[in-house]
């Protein structure tokens, strides 16, 4: 008799084993691999710092006398009155024919930066995507916007963001706060 009342007992036993063994071990083990993922990615973090800028990024060149970040968060528009502005030409002139037309552009044009010599290094790296970019929009344009002051300018803001989205692709980051025309030719 007492070895049928110690069967039962070793059921129950059994049954706990297996539920502690299939379902709380793995709630377990799920909840600890969801936090340390959790974890990794930074989500638990303190947000106080900012973000995380890289440290290889270009740093911007203050004038002489003047104070203030070296590093900007993405997104944030440097101040030009306290930064130094470098200026880069290109060292060859883009030839274009121009949208529904028999006529061609030749167009000289030299980039600014408030960055650091990473930036130059970063123009000269990229050279030709860069120049596969400008000839791309210069294709786009008509002779009779460009005879205005105002389709000048808007020329230059697309050459800006061209030459930025190249950068920003192949290096991480653009730099390219301005462009100017060296020399201007359509025929």
């Amino acid at each position: 008799m007492s070895d049928e009342a110690a069967a039962p007992a070793k059921k129950k036993g059994g049954k706990m084993k297996k539920i502690i063994f299939f379902v709380i071990l793995p709630l377990i083990l799920i909840g600890g691999g969801v936090g340390a993922g959790v974890f990794a990615a930074g989500k638990l973090t303190s947000h106080a710092s900012g973000p995380k800028l890289d440290p290889n990024r270009p740093k911007l060149v203050l004038k002489e006398g003047e104070s203030g970040p070296v590093d900007l968060a993405p997104g944030q528009q440097p101040n030009p009155a306290i930064y130094k502005s470098t200026y880069v030409p290109m060292d060859q002139p883009f030839t274009s024919n121009l949208r529904d037309t028999d006529g061609y552009l030749q167009l000289g044009v030299g980039v600014s930066t408030l960055y650091d010599q990473k930036v130059t290094d970063h123009l000269k790296d990229s050279d030709m995507p860069i120049r596969a970019a400008v000839l791309e929009v210069l294709a786009q344009q008509s002779a009779e916007t460009l005879n205005t002051p105002q389709g000048k300018a808007a020329l230059r803001q697309q050459l800006k963001l061209a030459i930025n989205r190249v950068l920003e692709q192949r290096e991480g980051f653009g730099g390219i706060d301005d462009v100017y025309f060296t020399s201007f030719i359509i025929q």
